[in-house]
């Protein structure tokens, strides 16, 4: 077993306190978790810092919490900001590690079985395990996740006692120890070490934990008796620090014992030989057969091989739940008392809701045609009173709250934050005319392009972010395309290019919403305005005009030939937050500025503040050479020169390569 480190306080860093309407935010939240109210909503417009209250909360309730977003970009963005507030602390992302996943599915209109397939990323899988295994160590964690958070994840349980816990003085053969590794699923590999890998020399045993990309843990014996532990860099071998205690937790989330696989074995059996029956007794032969063959195949595999593909399928066995029961999901590794803040709660609770019913109804198919037994029905997300069941606070945090909320959280529990404490102003919004409106639009980005700002272009159709954007390149803007196809962490990179000024214009679908937060962008166009549906609703146009809301110069343009209803509660809502704005500002001689945030690094598991000096100088790949003097070549190629050294120490061979071809270049010049 694992010791948790208790009693560990959230220390929140920030070079700015609460301004505005923020201390009586904070104050009415905090004051109202601790007298045991379960449900408060937090009512934020744009700008106003809902994050950094967030923050605030946690710090003053001091509790682990789970902070639940709807999609991968704003979680990642969420992440860096935790992380900023909270560096002393545990902060962990946690969102689906699937670049591209197709489901299992079959289409009987046309008798098309489609074979699961997908593509794991492995930075994710890693800061997935770092956020399951800092859960169980310790108790000031924040996780940012999605809501693949209320996916089957494997019983924590079985996970947490599965945990090997190694100390020096210990007494254990290490004939032993690497029976135990194999059983947590870890590989022997003595040439290709890499996470989830371990290594045998002699009386030493590396072992590279799944949670870790830079350091591994190297155990050395004496006879059965642990001598040593410490932690070195995997490439190198250098040893970074000697270790009295290292907890090694398992290579996957899904831990099943030889019990546990044999009794699976046995339940599955079981359930076909009824099945079968059933689907005999229907008249159902082919299906009978299909379903026979397809899982009589899979117990083979796991008898020989205590794995087969699709086992998530079998996971009611594998955990020995019955029919119905929920699976295990990343709320079980939390502890009774956790927070639960849920950013954008309008979008996300809907994704929560909506999730159970889209899985069965595609797993249906499967099993009515025999491609499945009906316990494939059990790997699933939480219905939405399961995921209440997990509950034991919850603050609903948005600019427009959604109809769940607002009928479970009491007006006495809502907190309302209107003012920016930046003294900026909700933009301004003019509507015009469909007719011209490409080239209408052209020449207010080139105002823009003049300024060093930025532009966001929102459209209703994937086809038609691809085609504007194409056309905009033809004409020599600096333009992308963000939407659902474009993969995790690239996204997250996407927005982080924006605000560095590699291109200007970013046009996007519904991703342009909830929570992007680009200081930069003062110009928001919204195209076909005036089509009613989800992404014109009022809450959606609110949510799209309060991205141009943390710049000076912020201004929206809807192109539409009539005012819809949407349209009109829209403008008159922002244009109430904007008064109330403008009173505060002259009240306390406030002139808006536009935010200044820092462009975070992109998200990796790595910890990269410790990195060598010469790191901290721009690539280059983001300096213009045309413009700069020949002094100034000079120091750039004396600064390459010190990064191509630091990475030839680091063995980093391949960049010190590429380093030193770009020093010979700039040399011949």
């Amino acid at each position: 077993m694992i010791e948790r480190m208790a009693n560990r306080k959230f220390d929140l860093v920030s070079p700015y306190g609460p301004a505005g309407d923020q201390p009586e935010a904070i104050a009415k939240l905090t004051a109202g978790f601790e007298a045991g109210e379960k449900e408060q909503i937090l009512l934020g417009a744009t700008g106003t810092g809902k994050t950094f209250t967030m923050a605030q909360v946690i710090a003053k309730l001091n509790r682990p919490t789970l902070i639940l977003s709807h999609n991968k970009t704003l979680a990642g963005q969420l992440y860096g900001e935790f992380k900023e507030f909270f560096p002393h602390n545990a902060v962990e992302y946690f969102v689906s590690y699937y670049d591209y996943y197709q489901p299992e599915a079959y289409v009987p209109s046309s008798d098309t079985y489609i074979e699961k397939d997908s593509a794991i990323n492995d930075e994710i899988d890693k800061l997935r395990h770092s956020a399951t295994s800092a859960l169980l160590e310790r108790n000031d964690v924040i996780v940012v996740a999605s809501v693949s958070s209320i996916f089957g994840l494997g019983s924590p349980d079985e996970y947490r006692d599965h945990v090997l816990s190694l100390r020096t003085g210990m007494e254990i053969d290490r004939n032993t120890l690497l029976r135990q590794l194999v059983d947590i699923q870890f590989d022997r590999n003595d040439i290709d070490f890499q996470r989830g890998r371990f290594r045998v020399r002699g009386d030493v045993v590396e072992i590279f934990p799944a949670s870790r990309d830079d350091h591994a843990i190297r155990v050395e014996f004496f006879g059965d008796e642990i001598d040593r532990i410490v932690e070195v860099d995997a490439l190198t071998g250098e040893v970074v620090g000697e270790r009295e205690h290292v907890a090694i937790f398992p290579a996957t989330h899904f831990m099943t014992s030889d019990d546990q696989l044999e009794h699976g074995i046995e339940s599955i059996s079981k359930e076909l030989e009824g099945r079968l029956k059933e689907l005999t007794d229907a008249g159902k032969l082919l299906e009978a057969q299909r379903l026979d063959q397809r899982t009589t195949y899979d117990i083979e595999m796991l008898r020989e091989m205590g794995y087969t593909n699709g086992i998530e399928n079998y996971s009611r066995h594998m955990e020995g739940r019955k029919a119905g029961e929920p699976p295990y999901t990343l709320l079980d590794f939390f502890p009774k008392d956790f927070m639960i803040m849920v950013d954008e709660s309008h979008v996300t609770m809907s994704q929560v809701r909506g999730m159970y019913n889209g899985d069965r109804a595609r797993k249906q198919t499967l099993i009515d045609y025999g491609f499945r037994l009906p316990s494939a029905l059990d790997n699933r997300p939480l219905k939405l009173p399961e995921f209440e069941a997990h509950v034991n606070q919850i603050l609903y945090v948005s600019a427009t709250p959604g109809p769940y909320e607002m009928d479970r959280v009491p007006k006495s529990q809502i907190a309302e934050q209107i003012i920016r404490p930046t003294g900026l102003l909700d933009p301004t919004i003019e509507v015009r005319p469909i007719m011209g409106q490409i080239d209408d639009l052209v020449s207010e980005i080139n105002i823009r392009v003049e300024k060093h700002e930025r532009v966001f272009i929102t459209t209703l159709t994937k086809k038609m972010a691809e085609d504007l954007t194409d056309y905009l390149k033809e004409l020599g803007i600096k333009v992308k395309y963000l939407h659902s196809d474009i993969k995790t962490l690239e996204r997250t990179e996407i927005i982080r290019d924006l605000r560095l000024g590699k291109f200007d214009v970013l046009i996007g679908i519904n991703l342009l919403r909830e929570g992007i937060d680009v200081p930069e962008v003062s110009l928001i166009a919204i195209l076909d305005a005036d089509k009613e549906g989800f992404l014109r609703a009022e809450r959606s146009l609110i949510q799209t005009i309060g991205r141009a809301s943390r710049n000076a110069h912020g201004k929206v343009i809807m192109y539409a030939d009539k005012i819809t209803d949407s349209m009109d509660a829209a403008i008159k809502e922002t244009r109430r937050r904007r008064e109330i704005q403008e009173a505060f500002n002259e009240a306390h001689h406030i002139t808006p500025k536009t935010i200044i945030k820092p462009i975070r690094d992109s998200i990796h598991s790595l910890d990269t503040s410790s990195k060598d000096e010469t790191d901290k100088d721009k690539s280059f790949a983001e300096v213009d050479l045309h413009d700069m003097t020949k002094a100034e070549k000079k120091q750039l190629v004396a600064n390459l020169r010190s990064q191509m050294q630091a990475a030839a120490k680091k063995l980093d061979f391949e960049q010190a390569a590429t380093l030193r071809d770009t020093i010979l270049e700039l040399e011949a010049e």
